[in-house]
């Protein structure tokens, strides 16, 4: 039997038999849906934090000095009491980091905080990001200003009383009308606006608009941390082959401002990007071998479904199947038949399930923060399980109609 002609008796046997054709394909169109959308949220997840979320957080090319580790998992609370003993950071360290630093860098402190702020016409806004930073950190983060111009190194200095606002706090507090030389109040202190930045939307459904970027060293200090702390100190390498040098230069310049002896352990943190998607690979991994063997327990009871089915589908054509072999066919072709057939039916439901499973991952990134990426991979894989899904679970039905003596089937009623 020709393969395409099998196929062909198995779609009109699909047509025939509708209803006991959609409870067959029912359990493998479950379990690929399911695989389609579990792991295209798992790939956009993997894009967005190699993509998006690192630079974000770490910036391009850059080593972040902290108090402490930004990822902290599986510590004791007497590790966790150590961590909290850490001495802090100062605007004194970035300063020795700035001057000691043998690498072309750009070093850039961040102090972060989150607070309302009300405009010069009463208008508030609420749950706006306060950072107060060093005038490079617009081309670390790569902020660009749309209107009005970034603070100065000398504002920063001097710590001026200026901010650099996102567009969606302009929105709302100044309403389609030019922020640029109008007074934004931030815990009952002016600030004078001087620049808007351009749109960059939200990030797991957290906005990237409402926020202020003010001089570290101004009055903002007040509400970001205490005089003279900072929280982060970033350092951007305008080589990026020479990061890893700037990383051992800043871990020798702070143990020798901590006197901290060859064998005592740092009391900082230095981490870079890579090592943040290193720690994410380890979840992804995970991810992607966990979920996926929990959605092919779907795939396990469709192909049994299948099976079954197919069983009565056998039992049922017992006679159909003695006139063929009574006319020449031979057992090779009644085993190709079923077998075709039953992968037939799984193939098909495999499809839909992959477009089901794209519509609703889709769906998900539409209405959710939660990002998905679909790779033609995934949908080889998806439908590849159907198929061998079909064909496994075919094997024995076809085997039994294949051993059917036609005499005793061409009696069956």
């Amino acid at each position: 039997m020709q393969i395409w002609e099998g196929i062909t008796l198995a779609f009109q046997q699909i047509w025939t038999e509708k209803l006991k054709s959609f409870f067959s394909l029912l359990g493998v169109t479950l379990g690929v849906m399911f695989l389609i959308v579990v792991v295209t949220v798992i790939e956009g997840l993997d894009v967005y934090v190699r993509e998006d979320l690192t630079s974000q957080i770490f910036g391009v090319n850059t080593v972040t000095l902290t108090r402490q580790e930004q990822v902290q998992i599986n510590l004791s609370r007497e590790e966790r009491r150590a961590l909290r003993r850490r001495p802090r950071l100062y605007f004194a360290d970035a300063d020795a980091v700035r001057e000691r630093l043998s690498v072309p860098a750009r070093v850039v402190v961040e102090n972060t905080t989150s607070a309302s702020a009300v405009g010069d016409n009463g208008t508030a806004v609420n749950g706006v990001n306060i950072t107060g930073a060093s005038s490079d950190v617009f081309v670390l983060r790569d902020l660009e200003v749309v209107e009005g111009r970034p603070f100065t190194p000398q504002e920063e200095e001097a710590g001026a009383p200026v901010i650099v606002i996102g567009s969606e706090t302009a929105d709302v507090v100044f309403q389609n009308v030019s922020p640029i030389g109008r007074t934004l109040r931030i815990r009952g202190f002016p600030y004078r606006v001087i620049g808007v930045l351009e749109e960059r939307g939200s990030m797991f459904g957290q906005s990237l608009d409402n926020l202020v970027y003010a001089p570290a060293r101004s009055p903002i200090q007040s509400i970001t941390s205490p005089r003279g702390v900072v929280e982060s100190i970033i350092i951007q390498t305008l080589d990026s082959d020479r990061l890893r040098e700037a990383q051992m230069e800043v871990e020798g310049i702070m143990r020798a401002r901590r006197g901290l002896r060859p064998t005592e352990n740092a009391d900082f943190a230095l981490e870079t990007a890579d090592e943040a998607i290193a720690f994410w690979d380890n979840i992804s991994r995970m991810l992607f071998t966990i979920l996926p063997m929990f959605v092919s327990i779907a795939l396990v009871v469709g192909g049994i479904v299948i099976m079954n089915i197919m069983l009565v589908s056998v039992m049922e054509r017992t006679r159909e199947i003695g006139v063929r072999k009574a006319i020449g066919a031979r057992r090779s072709d009644i085993l190709t038949q079923v077998i075709i057939e039953s992968a037939t039916l799984a193939t098909v439901g495999a499809v839909f399930g992959v477009g089901v499973g794209i519509g609703i991952a889709q769906l998900v990134a539409a209405i959710s923060p939660m990002p998905a990426v679909v790779t033609p991979l995934w949908i080889a894989i998806g439908v590849g399980l159907g198929l061998t899904v079909g064909v496994v679970a075919g094997v024995y039905p076809a085997s039994r109609a294949s051993r059917l003596d036609p005499v005793d089937a061409l009696r069956y009623e």
